[in-house]
């Protein structure tokens, strides 16, 4: 840290102390260099990474609560526009109150376990897997000492509502999923524990129960599931996300494959024995994420977000798709549904080189018809289509890609205080923060920007669960150890004045009356920039704010280093002395400071320093020191000394000359 400069004491005390140069050891400070500068090799491409980094501290009392014991799964539930958030976990189901302007509250329901059968087997507790919203009560299930069952609860009471299979795992680890619509009841949990193995996509309750073949998924990881209510109310589907393992076992191959699958809401299942209880209108396609301009491929499914269209067209719906590679970067592709309902119809199957049957695989019928059983046994044995989903846009890639691991991702659609729509993507990382992401709708601008990462807990902790509330503006995360609500409208950490506040780019801030403020509060239209390269030059002073001067006393041949903090990661910050840059420091530099290492001082070594920031053409001084000699400092002081001593006095004497010319 950079030590202060010298001052007075005070101007009352007649003497004045020069103090000293302060004695460094060199071993520790190179050494501290040296792993800086070693880790700076490690980050990734700077502009895909975030422009600051901040902790969200909160409001004392009103955005963090404490679990009080540490949750090793949780499962979050929200309603937009709700203060309640419910949070499952280890034999109890949390309700946390974000009252707004008041303290946040939590409340907690025991559901104890039934562990008498579980003696001598793992995961022996009640783990909460699934909350939902039913009637006026919430539908809660868990896995209750490898017995799932589910509770209803109803103002605070627990209602038991006995064993469910399909409804909660075995073990909270398995890979599950539930979809809810209506009375119907869809799940991809096995209903036995030693049997049933190979996962499967049910309906467990409705109408008729029905599964998947075991031979059209390869050990599949469910990921994200939705039903599409279509133009025609028997052409319904439902389209489930998953990644699986790759068929092709060449040893260049990747891994996994990333899928989206199709079923008929309406499937009644087929006509013969072996079709009568299995879904008859499965169809599957590949996800492509893949950037040939770097030959980068994505082929790890991560987590996957719909973004219905605001006019209700369900073509429309944007599917933003988070995706990984062995390496752990991370891509977002985003798809369309009218896309993916294209390929399922129009695409020959894979494998597949006669003439199709009539009904064509994948077709829903009208009045409750069965499949036909040559129908089935085709898409039974060619379950995926030649044709491949891809991304949206002319030129079919991913809409950004990171060195950075994503894990999760919510996406909320905003309007700006001048009309514009921007996306905002919210992506968990695996270091247990978030990064915040604009991207404008308009495809021809193609913006794409990474604002900030947030910290959203008092404790580092890797997230668990997130939810986006686009009604209140806020997102809701969990920890193993706290739930933490956090604005979309982070503006008060911009600093910098009017430039800082719209070089952030942050759509939902602007400047306003000397503050950088949501466009949410002001009442007033604030001033934002409709210039993404050089938002900087719409405020009105063209200069930005500059560093204060700093003075500090050095004595020769010592050792000394300035320290500028980069709060912008895509800056470049350089040490200028006179002329002449002594150190310069790129975008993308691990450590958060641009450190200037002086070995031994010498008298050329004295003088001004300035770091200075530069991103495109916008450049402002951080900051600003000057190094004197003990010498300088010494007269400096004296003299700074003198000028208060001849104040003090003329302060005195000055009430004196004004009594004499009164009585004059």
């Amino acid at each position: 840290m950079t030590p202060p400069p010298p001052r007075c004491t005070s101007l009352r005390v007649p003497r004045c102390r020069i103090p000293g140069p302060q004695v460094r050891s060199g071993l520790p400070l190179q050494l501290l260099l040296l792993l800086l500068w070693a880790a700076a090799d490690t980050q990734g491409h700077p502009k895909s990474g975030p422009r600051i980094s901040v902790v969200w501290k909160g409001r004392t009392g009103k955005d963090r609560v404490d679990f009080g014991s540490a949750e090793p799964h949780t499962v979050l539930f929200h309603e937009p526009g709700s203060d309640s958030v419910w949070v499952g976990g280890r034999g109890k189901v949390y309700l946390f109150n974000f009252p707004e302007g008041k303290n946040a509250s939590v409340h907690t329901v025991n559901i104890g376990s039934t562990k008498g059968s579980c003696l001598g087997k793992q995961d022996c507790e009640n783990y909460i897997t699934l909350l939902e919203r039913q009637g006026e009560g919430l539908l809660a299930c868990g896995t209750n000492a490898r017995h799932p069952s589910c509770w209803s609860l109803v103002n605070g009471t627990v209602e038991s509502l006995g064993e469910r299979r399909g409804y909660a795992p075995f073990s909270p680890d398995e890979n599950s999923l539930v979809l809810f619509d209506g009375d119907e009841v869809y799940s991809t949990i096995r209903k036995q524990e030693y049997n049933g193995k190979i996962p499967r996509f049910r309906r467990i309750q409705g109408e008729i129960e029905l599964y998947t073949s075991d031979t059209v998924m390869q050990n599949p990881q469910f990921i994200k599931a939705t039903i599409v209510h279509q133009d025609q109310a028997y052409d319904d589907k439902i389209y489930y996300f998953f990644r699986e393992d790759n068929p092709d076992k060449n040893p260049e191959a990747p891994l996994n494959v990333s899928r989206v699958a199709q079923l008929c809401r309406g499937d009644q299942g087929g006509e013969s024995s072996l079709s009568v209880s299995k879904w008859n209108t499965f169809l599957k396609a590949m996800l492509v994420c893949s950037d040939p301009l770097t030959n980068k491929n994505f082929n790890r499914l991560q987590d996957v977000f719909l973004l219905p269209d605001p006019n209700g067209q369900w073509r429309d719906t944007r599917v933003y798709g988070v995706f990984s590679n062995p390496w752990n970067y991370s891509a977002v592709c985003v798809y369309s549904l009218g896309d993916i309902d294209k390929v399922f119809r129009t695409s020959s199957l894979k494998g597949y080189h006669t003439g199709l049957p009539t009904p064509r695989p994948g077709k829903c019928l009208p009045g409750r018809k069965p499949i036909p059983t040559e129908t089935f046994q085709v898409a039974d044995s060619h379950p995926e289509v030649a044709q491949r989903v891809e991304p949206m846009g002319p030129l079919k890639t991913p809409l950004f890609h990171s060195k950075y691991h994503y894990q999760k991702v919510v996406v909320h659609r905003m309007h700006t205080s001048h009309g514009e729509t921007f996306h905002v993507l919210y992506l968990t990382t695996d270091r247990g923060t978030i990064h915040k992401v604009v991207k404008s709708e308009e495809w021809e601008r193609s913006l794409v920007f990474n604002i900030m990462e947030i910290q959203p807990f008092r404790r580092a902790a890797a997230i668990q669960a997130m939810s986006l509330d686009p009604d209140r503006r806020k997102l809701y995360v969990s920890s193993q150890w706290e739930v933490s609500q956090v604005p979309l409208d982070l503006c008060d950490i911009y600093g910098g004045g009017c430039h800082g506040c719209l070089m952030a780019r942050d759509p939902y801030c602007g400047w306003d009356q000397g503050h950088c403020v949501s466009i949410f509060s002001s009442q007033r239209s604030v001033l934002q920039s409709i210039n993404p390269d050089e938002p900087h030059k719409e405020c009105p002073n063209p200069k930005p704010d500059e560093a204060p001067p700093q003075k500090v006393s050095l004595a020769r041949n010592s050792r000394y280093y300035l320290s500028c903090p980069m709060e912008s990661r895509h800056a470049t910050y350089w040490w200028r002395h006179g002329e002449k840059v002594e150190q310069s420091c790129e975008p993308g530099h691990q450590s958060p400071n641009c450190i200037l290492f002086i070995e031994n001082l010498t008298d050329g070594h004295y003088g001004h320093y300035y770091c200075e920031a530069q991103e495109g053409s916008y450049v402002r001084k951080a900051q600003h020191w000057q190094l004197l000699s003990e010498d300088e400092a010494k007269a400096q002081h004296l003299l700074g000394c003198a000028h208060a001593l001849l104040a003090s006095l003329w302060l005195g004497v000055l009430p004196t000359l004004i009594l004499g010319l009164l009585v004059h």
